[in-house]
């Protein structure tokens, strides 16, 4: 389960100084609220990013519960020079990947980042050049050059209440202390509930910047086998039961309805949910009562993370085809913003740890 961290009174001011420092810049991505914030798709688009201009990532996850989104990320980035560190104690994780595969840091490091010029292809032992903080928000024992913080366009804020009684791990006034602001699932709202929660962001932070991301569907693969893709269409005019454990089960269910399939069922658990035996009977009688209704045999379509949570699980609906709905995170341009612009901004901030090192040095 995530940490209820209240964090009182940190929201107004920025982290203190004493935190860790790991030899090599560390990028933050977290939210404020519990799931569905985009946060783990961010990781792997800056991961996917740092391998392809030749910086070799470390990725921090807690890997709390069954550690789905760790899974995840590992199936994804499998075969890239990426390190996921999996632990309670970043510290200690990170600094056993650093001794492990020892770091590269100097100030031509990231100059050219995000350029041209790098075409360089990183090997898996290659040594360490950036550290990304996976629901690194309200992790205090590592010091961030870069507080990247995702927001949720369907249910910003929840009910407006912290942890227990609400979705929020703080008050919005944490949000002050955001280098950048994404708002994720943007394409599924109205411009005006999109300007409503930029005004709102502005009351606790007048100067980061905003981005705007979707995710967007790319293939399903069979749970049975990894290694076929299959077009989006295969779910076209079928009867279909969205299964899912995420945090926002409703941006998943709309992205599956925009497909065309007949009709959409959907069974939705809590975030991080661990299917049972007695969900699955729950599943079967679901998908027996489709069949009734339908006179054909319905198509379970899950999310990466709920196969990667677990496999084993999914391979007892062995009598129908269970897809795995294969997502990207993407940026839209929206009010002059891009995802170059975006990069930029990493880049810059990566260089700032640059200069303030060397001062130190001279």
């Amino acid at each position: 389960m995530f940490p209820i961290l209240h964090l009182a009174g940190l929201g107004e001011r920025k982290l203190p100084d004493h935190l860790f420092r790991l030899p090599v810049p560390v990028i933050s991505v977290g939210n404020l609220t519990w799931g569905g914030n985009g946060k783990t798709p961010m990781v792997e688009l800056l991961a996917r990013s740092f391998v392809e201009e030749g910086y070799s990532p470390l990725i921090l996850t807690r890997g709390y519960g069954s550690a789905d989104e760790a899974k995840m990320l590992q199936r994804q980035l499998q075969g890239t020079s990426t390190k996921i560190g999996v632990g309670a104690d970043r510290v200690a994780t990170a600094l056993r990947f650093l001794e492990q595969y020892g770091f590269t840091y100097s100030p031509a490091t990231f100059e050219k980042l995000f350029s041209e010029e790098n075409t360089e292809i990183l090997a898996s032992n290659d040594p360490i050049g950036v550290a990304i903080l996976d629901d690194g928000m309200q992790h205090l024992s590592v010091r961030r050059d870069l507080e990247i913080v995702m927001v949720n366009a369907l249910m910003p804020w929840g009910n407006h209440h912290l942890l227990p009684l609400g979705s929020l791990r703080e008050p919005l006034t944490a949000l002050c202390r955001a280098d950048v602001l994404v708002i994720h699932h943007v394409d599924l709202v109205h411009s005006k509930d999109i300007d409503t929660l930029k005004s709102t962001i502005r009351k606790a932070n007048k100067s980061a910047p905003i981005f705007f991301t979707k995710m967007t569907p790319i293939y399903f693969f069979p749970s049975r086998d990894l290694s076929t893709e299959l077009p989006l269409m295969a779910v076209e005019n079928a009867t279909v039961l969205c299964l899912s454990g995420i945090g926002c089960a409703d941006s998943f269910i709309q992205r599956i309805e925009r497909m065309g399939p007949r009709f959409v069922d959907h069974l939705n658990f809590s975030d991080h949910h661990s299917f049972e035996m007695q969900d699955l009977e729950m599943v079967r009688t679901r998908l027996q009562a489709l069949e009734s209704k339908f006179d054909s045999k319905p198509i379970v379509v899950v999310t990466e993370k709920d196969y990667d949570r677990a496999p084993e699980v999914l391979e007892r609906l062995k009598q129908y085809e269970v897809l795995v709905l294969c997502s990207r995170l993407q940026f839209l341009e929206y009010k002059g913003t891009t995802e170059d612009r975006f990069k930029k901004i990493v880049r810059e901030y990566l260089c700032r740890r640059l200069d303030v090192n060397m001062s130190a040095l001279s």
